[in-house]
This record gives C-alpha cells, structure tokens and sequence, in this order.
C-alpha cells in the first residue's frame, strides 16, 4: 500500500473542495440541459418502460457504477417501485435466475464497455427481458444491445487526473433519482405509502399519525362542568399528564385543566372552586388524523405539555403527551 504524508493547508482544502462541487454542478447543469433536449424522449421511455412490466426493476454495475446502482435500486424499493441490485459477476455464476422475464433490467457503466456485464446482456436478449442503459458510451456494447439509452453527457471527472469516478457517478445517481422521483409521481405515490416501506427512523416516526399512538378510553383525563378542583386534581393526579380536559352537557370540550391553571390560582382558596373557574377556555386540541409532527409543532410553539385529541364534533376522543412525540423520536 502506498502512503504518502497529506500536507494540504486549510486553504487549499477549501479550494480543492470548491473546486470539486463546481465541477461536478456543472456536470448537472449539462444533465439538466440534456433532459431538455435529446434525453427526454428516451427518459420517458424508460419511465414508461419501467411502469409497464409487473415484476421488478433489476439494478446492475461494477466498480462505482455498481455501488450507485445500490442506491438506485433502494430508492426504487422505498418509493413504491420494487427492485433490487444484482452484481454482475455474481449474476454470471448462478444470479441470473434472480431475473425473470416480467422484470427490467437497469444497467449502470460509463463507459459501456464493463467485461463482467456480458452475461447480463446476453440473457436480456435472449429472454427480452427490457434492458435500461445508463452510460456515456454511445457506440459502446450497453448501449448497442438496449432496448432505452439514457446517453449521458460526456462530462469533466472532478478528479484533477480524470480518472476516478466523481462527476460521472454524481450523473448516474441523479439520474436515477429522477426516474424513481417520476415513477413515485405517476404512481401517485404518497405520505401514507411511505410509512408503509419507511416504519423505523426519523421518518417512519415523522409519518405516524397521532391517533396511533394517543392515549384513549379511561386514560384520558376529563371530568364534566361544574366539578369540584379538589375531585379535578385527583383525576388530574391519577391520570400523570398533568392536564384535566373540561366537558359540557353534551361531551364536548369545553375548557382544560393544568398544572400551570391551578399555579396561577394558589392564592384563590382552590378546595371551594369549581374547574369552571379555574380552566383555560378554548384549549389547543388537535385531531386524530393528523400528524404527530404537526401535535409537536403545536406542543412546542405553545410550550404546552399535552394536548387533546378531538373528534369532527369537538368532543374527546384521546390525549398525546410530549413523552409520546419524545418515545417514537418526533419531539
């Protein structure tokens, strides 16, 4: 292994870097203009050609096309188009009976002339299983043998001796964003369909409503008009949220209930009120429908410890703590 001592200086660091980012812009800047022009027809056809089988997208390349390709077929899978990677050497000792012939095949080279592709090309062909190119190798062996050449420009690497792949797997990649960020449009693709394939992490907890994790039934802590404070506090004790929700005749809410209520009111004799004296009138509630990013939002712009989840009537039907945003990581 060679290993050489890094003498680079801060500013030279900088300039490297912003040298870096510049040139691999302007490499979109030339994708961008080449989906404006000559790419857009084959673009669409991809799109189509893809939307139209009813088996899976099956992602290949070598070297960085191939760990591109990973990431390709992951933002497949997770926006509603099924997919997976196939190593193309992997594929030429078994893989290949991965591939049936309602799938389509996404091939990644640049140059288009990747050795270790053969096997897959040839049975595309000999199954007419769709094959996809991505290369800058117009005249190449990929691009010969696709059914769809998403030709990409010829771009300047951002590496300052044009070999490794930087800009070029930049192109790649965006590429196939946009083909997966298309499919996800036609599709109608939506909030609900990625919590389905996104339940853990940040975003799986960022897209749970708040009906699914509130609490209901007896936890919920709500007593009528006209209780006593002493009998409120008891529930509110009992309950631990630190908040009592008010109800009128007719069940719905009319008032709430909370420590900070009743702290503003020690100098009153609280043992001879009523929760009618005592709540704070048109309280924040939010509905079961909405999201628990949304009850966090309002939790947090309002500095408010709960809040009540209400019905289309206005009337209870459970309560979100700020301890249930912080256990499922929204809050």
């Amino acid at each position: 292994m060679i290993k050489r001592a890094v003498h680079l200086v801060e500013a030279s660091a900088t300039q490297s870097a912003l040298r870096v980012v510049s040139t691999e812009r302007e490499g979109l800047r030339m994708l961008e203009e080449a989906l404006s022009g000559p790419l857009a027809a084959p673009f669409c056809s991809a799109v189509k050609t893809i939307g139209e089988i009813s088996g899976r997208v099956i992602v290949t390349g070598v070297g960085k096309s191939g760990h591109i390709g990973t990431k390709i077929a992951a933002t497949f899978a997770s926006t509603g188009t099924p997919a997976f990677f196939i190593h193309p050497s992997e594929a030429n000792h078994g893989d290949l009976g991965m591939i049936a012939e309602d799938d389509a095949i996404v091939a990644l080279s640049w140059g288009g002339e990747t050795t270790e592709l053969q096997g897959i090309l040839a049975f595309s062909r000999r199954f007419s299983i769709p094959l996809i190119a991505i290369t800058a190798g117009e005249n190449s062996t990929l691009a010969r043998n696709a059914d769809v050449v998403l030709l990409m420009p010829k771009v300047q690497e951002a590496c300052p001796h044009g070999l490794a792949p930087t800009t070029s797997a930049v192109l790649q990649l965006a590429m196939g964003d946009a083909i997966a960020i298309a499919l996800l449009e036609a599709r109608g693709f939506g909030p609900g369909d990625f919590r389905t394939f996104h339940p853990g992490g940040k975003l799986g907890a960022s897209l749970t409503h708040v009906r699914e994790i509130m609490h209901t039934g007896d936890r919920v802590p709500l007593v009528p008009l006209g209780t006593s404070m002493p009998d409120a506090v008891q529930v509110l004790s009992h309950k631990h949220f630190g908040c009592v929700g008010v109800v009128d005749q007719d069940g719905k809410l009319c008032g709430i209930v909370t420590e900070g209520d009743m702290a503003r009111n020690l100098a009153r004799d609280l043992s001879v009120l009523k929760v009618d004296d005592v709540m704070t009138r048109n309280p924040k509630v939010i509905s079961g429908d909405q999201l628990a990013t949304s009850a966090a939002a309002m939790i947090n712009k309002h500095g408010i410890g709960a809040l009540i989840v209400v019905d289309e009537t206005n009337c209870p039907v459970g309560l979100i703590h700020f301890h249930d945003l912080l256990r499922i990581g929204v809050a």
